[in-house]
């Protein structure tokens, strides 16, 4: 199963250029039929994990991806899971 990490951790205190690496990150995914993106917030405060949610519960992003799950034992760490229409077996 092929997957993307992004690590925000560089660009925290960037807003705009968070919501840019998120958008590059699931347009590719979607691109490239990736299963798997991991996000890294880190975490801190939690008010960046925050922003990561608000920005994946869009509407239009939303639309995108299949779930997302939070990382039970780093709180830092959140994965969004992908399915793509021509990777499902048909029945």
């Amino acid at each position: 199963m092929a997957k993307l990490v992004l690590d925000l951790h560089d660009i925290f205190n960037k807003g705009d250029q968070i919501e840019k690496a998120l958008r590059e990150v699931i347009d590719e995914a979607v691109a490239k039929k990736i299963d798997l993106v991991e996000i890294i917030p880190g975490k801190g405060s939690g008010q960046l994990k925050k922003k990561v949610l608000r920005f994946l519960d869009q509407k239009e992003i939303k639309a995108l991806y299949h779930r997302v799950d939070k990382d039970s034992k780093n709180f830092g760490r959140l994965f969004v899971h992908f399915q793509h229409k021509d990777k499902r077996k048909k029945r």
